[in-house]
């Protein structure tokens, strides 16, 4: 445990928290509901400029709302967005890897460190991760269980929702005395953590778009300095990395 992530007190998980997300979560997916039935399905098809961009290489992620972070009663939720275009594939190819749930501790290291599969029914996933955060001196090592759930719109688009069931943080991980704390009773370094991703073959590759909905705790003043700019720019940062692991895991894994 790290000398910040150490010094950091636990702090409760309240109901008026997880009301306020959930409340944050059904508005998201009611804005997002025209593009679960396929229409404007890439955020990125609001630019043309974007697209051009993507085509040419570049990863573009950006905050959703107020700056990526929104406080709520006793947390905070970051909110944002990223695309990327993986030339040279097919959808086919590109999902066999982003299900491959077995092999993500190869394709997302260092962040996950063991994934499994605990059950799968169809195109519905019970998903099993051990995450780890780690920015400058603060440090969190997670047990987290996904659901996770594809839906194929047409031969050439599929989207997925992924919504974090369990997440158990991790007290001397790797050592003799290992053991997870409380769920909800821990440092609140990670509540909840639900994403959409949007896949849509096209342009001779495959387009990956995605929008990752996180929780956390609240920053009172004593740690808002020391904690602020690392929570904040943690969503972002792992959103980047994901789809950039997302694309050379599918290039490098023809």
């Amino acid at each position: 445990m790290s000398l910040i992530g150490g010094s950091v007190l636990a702090v409760d998980l309240t109901q008026a928290t997880v009301d306020a997300f959930d409340r944050y979560i059904a508005a998201t997916e009611e804005r997002l509901e025209p593009r679960f039935r396929g229409q404007h399905f890439l955020w990125a098809d609001e630019s043309p400029e974007w697209r051009h961009e993507l085509r040419q290489g570049a990863l573009i992620v950006r905050p959703v709302q107020r700056g990526g972070m929104v406080a709520i009663k006793g947390g905070l939720i970051q909110d944002w967005a990223g695309a990327v275009f993986i030339p040279n594939v097919s959808l086919k190819r590109a999902l066999a890897i982003v299900q491959d749930y077995e092999h993500h501790k190869e394709f997302y290291k260092p962040q996950v460190a063991d994934a499994k599969i605990r059950s799968r029914t169809g195109d519905e996933f019970q998903v099993y991760m051990r995450v780890v955060q780690a920015k400058f001196l603060l440090s969190d090592v997670l047990n987290i269980e996904h659901d996770i759930r594809f839906t194929t719109l047409d031969p050439h688009r599929v989207y997925s929702r992924a919504y974090s069931r369990r997440i158990a943080e991790v007290a001397d991980a790797g050592k003799p005395g290992e053991h997870e704390l409380a769920v909800g009773k821990d440092r609140g370094f990670l509540w909840r953590i639900y994403g959409y991703w949007f896949f849509e073959e096209s342009d001779g590759g495959v387009y990956v778009t995605c929008q990752s909905i996180t929780l956390t705790r609240d920053l009172p003043f004593a740690l808002g300095k020391m904690l602020g700019p690392i929570l904040r720019d943690l969503p972002g940062e792992a959103v980047r990395n994901s789809l950039d692991q997302t694309r050379k895991a599918v290039i490098e894994n023809p």
